[in-house]
């Protein structure tokens, strides 16, 4: 096979052989040119959620597709965005009230934080600074770089990045640590918003924390007159248990970011929900005031066909009951390892599960993480450990079967790679 002239995502072409072709999809699988059938046991980074090429989402955009294209959002509206966003209205927390679109989760999180900025200087306010939990992510530009971890993904990009303030990761039920630090940088009077992964740090490990901090959090920046982000990306869908894990925690964030799930993963296509006063401080006869944000593809008439259809699944078939499946077939499998030697941290949250695989060298680089990988794929399954964190998170139509079967291959994996670095 000749070598292609695609540079991939998150990929060392040095140490990768070129890249199997997908042919087709098909509810939980992916399916290759040769025909093996590949189990998308991470819903293709956690965008895919009633699976592949779902009946209802595939019909809506051929059907946009006779109406639509792509239309400037700037200077007029269409039916399926004014759909989908009546919808989003519906399932959000109470209180979100306004919504603008964009075309990643990245995109979602940098329109949240100039949202929260713009609001405090619309309101004369000098309030500068953002807040962030060690550990998280929040996407590649250099905006959300910049509120992620700091590390080996962004180091050569250094020069380019801004400061913010990190809290701790809750490591206790309590986050007392979290709590108190957050009480500190709020007492300056100028932290404009928190910005948070609700319950579940994604790439950052897979960490979870207790729902009661984050519903502490948010109180703390009420009191104190600061806006609470949650990045919802990967956490909503349902992908914890619930529409939007901030649910979880009894809160409305003021502004809240969504992508991934928001078309069943089908196109791209993100959206960041406001409250009414975030909107009011951006509402004047200055045109100064005006948010300045777009993007060439916002509120594409596709994508929001898409999205409009999985809203339709979401209120018509029983999604919630999919995923109570999964979470119980995590916690049957999960169980045999809490006293398994060669595994931490076993976790959920939801569809969600993790745990470690206890070896020297850990963290994203740890060579087991490829080794891993690569050893999954011969068994028919897409798992990417982050490290030596393994994780799976399939799409809802993935069977209780499927499940017990991807376990059965972490348990076969883990203990070839413990032998070969014995």
């Amino acid at each position: 096979m000749n070598r292609s002239t695609i540079w991939h995502p998150f990929t060392q072409h040095a140490l990768e052989p070129p890249m199997a072709r997908i042919a087709s999809t098909d509810g939980a699988y992916l399916i290759d040119e040769a025909g093996d059938r590949i189990l998308d046991a991470i819903s293709s980074w956690w965008v895919i959620t009633h699976g592949h090429r779902h009946p209802k989402i595939m019909a809506a955009i051929r059907d946009a597709t006779e109406a639509y294209d792509q239309i400037i959002f700037a200077e007029f509206s269409h039916a399926p965005a004014e759909r989908l966003a009546e919808g989003l209205i519906e399932f959000a927390p109470p209180g979100l009230k306004h919504v603008f679109y964009s075309d990643s989760g990245s995109t979602a999180v940098e329109v949240a934080v100039k949202m929260a900025l713009g609001y405090f200087h619309n309101r004369h306010e000098l309030r500068d600074r953002v807040v962030v939990i060690e550990g998280s992510y929040h996407g590649d530009t250099i905006g959300t770089m910049s509120m992620g971890d700091r590390g080996v993904f962004n180091a050569a990009y250094e020069p380019l990045l801004f400061g913010v303030d990190r809290l701790p990761f809750p490591e206790a039920v309590s986050g007392q640590e979290t709590l108190y630090r957050f009480e500190g940088l709020c007492r300056t009077g100028r932290v404009a918003a928190l910005l948070i992964e609700p319950l579940v740090l994604g790439a950052g490990g897979m960490r979870i924390y207790e729902a009661g901090v984050l519903a502490a959090l948010k109180g703390i920046a009420e009191r104190n007159g600061c806006l609470l982000i949650a990045d919802e990306v990967m956490t909503g869908w349902g992908r914890t248990g619930t529409m939007f894990a901030s649910e979880q925690a009894g809160i409305t964030p003021d502004i809240l970011c969504t992508s991934k799930g928001l078309t069943g993963g089908a196109v791209p296509l993100a959206a960041t929900l406001a409250t009414a006063e975030i909107f009011e401080a951006h509402l004047s006869t200055d045109r100064r005031k005006t948010f300045f944000h777009s993007s060439s593809y916002t509120a594409n008439p596709i994508a929001c066909a898409a999205a409009v259809a999985n809203l339709d699944i979401w209120r018509n078939e029983p999604v919630l009951g999919r995923i109570r499946g999964i979470e119980t077939a995590h916690r049957r499998n999960l169980a045999r390892y809490s006293a398994d030697a060669r595994f931490a941290h076993v976790r959920q949250a939801g569809t969600i599960a993790a745990l470690n695989l206890v070896v020297p060298e850990d963290g994203y680089l740890a060579e087991v993480g490829p080794r891993m990988r690569r050893l999954f794929r011969e068994r028919g399954l897409l798992i990417r450990p982050l490290g030596n964190v393994l994780y799976l998170m399939p799409p809802y139509c993935v069977t209780s079967q499927e499940i017990d079967d991807a376990y059965e291959a972490i348990d076969e994996v883990a203990s070839l790679v413990l032998k070969d670095a014995a």
